[in-house]
């Protein structure tokens, strides 16, 4: 079974220059992934007296109630019946897994469910998806997402060396921060630092790099989940401030070597600030996790790539050398004489 993985948009959706949504929403809470393993390619699996599913390529099967026919008004025990049915006629089938998709609706089915072994898997705002484990030996279904992804962005006016900073309402410290918040669901990142600094402060910008990646486990906000907080720096687009009064106190254009050397912030801003210092002075390519959208090994779709800018002599390998099952050594011989020279 392949392991869930985080949510990204499509990348059809991807603009060359981020853009911006509408300023100072209240919809910042946890979100998660949708359903079960892999069902791009389902085939039906239909008991002869019970439920009907659907078969993935893993020979997992997913039952959705939310559109299936089973009535509203089913009983606890007549679903009880009809589940049990159904996984006799799977378990002879030699079917690995069942996934049971239960809206709220029909809650009471869960209950059920649990009679016959099935735990719940995640939850939703409007259903919950239950799974049991048919093949043999230990359960080797995947878990559910196990990280939340907050991004912020670092807006840096390269024209007098200022970022702008927020101060947020509701913590207990009214430290400098860079305004940022949770990605959306299948949100790429410089699109979430892009929207959630304009609804902070009002402030346009276009993404520019990924500048850090902190990762924390058992994070009180992400009711004691892993967190993921990455740090993208911006350009900015406008400069005047309209800051959102519902989350933040205050919102600054600061200087960054008064924001590298202040008290009155955390750990990973000083951190940051101080790196986008020194890319102000010996430039931002030598800081910079630049972006590239490459296509993934499923056909259609594609993935942003994130590293460090490949030398311009390095970037691209040419057909004649490709075809030359030695240039790697010779490549690398030519590196060890020039090493020799150079000492």
């Amino acid at each position: 079974m392949s392991a869930f993985v985080l949510n990204c948009r499509p990348l059809s959706s991807l603009r060359r220059t981020f853009s911006s949504g509408a300023a100072c929403p209240t919809r910042k809470c946890v979100r998660a992934l949708s359903c079960s393993a892999a069902c791009s390619q389902f085939q039906e699996a239909q008991g002869s007296t019970g439920l009907t599913g659907k078969m993935d390529r893993f020979g997992g099967v997913t039952v959705d109630l939310t559109v299936s026919s089973v009535p509203q008004n089913i009983s606890e025990s007549a679903f009880s019946s009809l589940l049990h049915d159904s996984l006799t006629q799977w378990r002879a089938e030699e079917k690995v897994a069942v996934w049971l998709r239960i809206p709220i609706s029909l809650s009471r089915c869960a209950a059920a469910a649990s009679t016959h072994g099935f735990t719940f898997h995640h939850a939703k705002s409007d259903h919950s998806v239950m799974s049991l484990w048919l093949g043999q030996g230990e359960n080797r279904l995947p878990g559910f997402a196990t990280h939340q992804v907050g991004v912020a962005g670092a807006v840096v006016d390269e024209s007098n060396g200022k970022v702008l900073v927020v101060q947020d309402r509701n913590k207990t410290k009214n430290a400098w921060k860079f305004p940022g918040g949770l990605s959306d669901p299948g949100e790429n990142i410089g699109v979430t630092a892009v929207r959630e600094v304009f609804e902070e402060t009002g402030v346009r910008s276009e993404f520019k790099s990924l500048l850090s990646v902190r990762q924390q486990h058992n994070h009180p906000g992400a009711f004691g989940m892993s967190d993921l907080y990455l740090i993208c720096r911006l350009s900015p687009l406008s400069y005047h401030i309209d800051f959102c009064q519902h989350e933040c106190l205050r919102c600054e254009w600061l200087q960054l070597e008064e924001l590298a050397q202040t008290s009155a912030t955390t750990p990973i801003t000083s951190r940051v600030a101080r790196l986008l210092l020194h890319g102000l002075r010996h430039g931002f390519k030598n800081i910079d996790l630049t972006m590239e959208e490459m296509p993934a090994v499923y056909s259609g779709i594609f993935y942003q790539l994130y590293h460090r800018p490949l030398p311009d002599n390095d970037a691209e390998i040419s057909d004649t050398e490709r075809s030359d099952p030695g240039w790697l050594l010779t490549a690398g011989a030519s590196h060890s004489e020039e090493m020799l020279l150079a000492n």
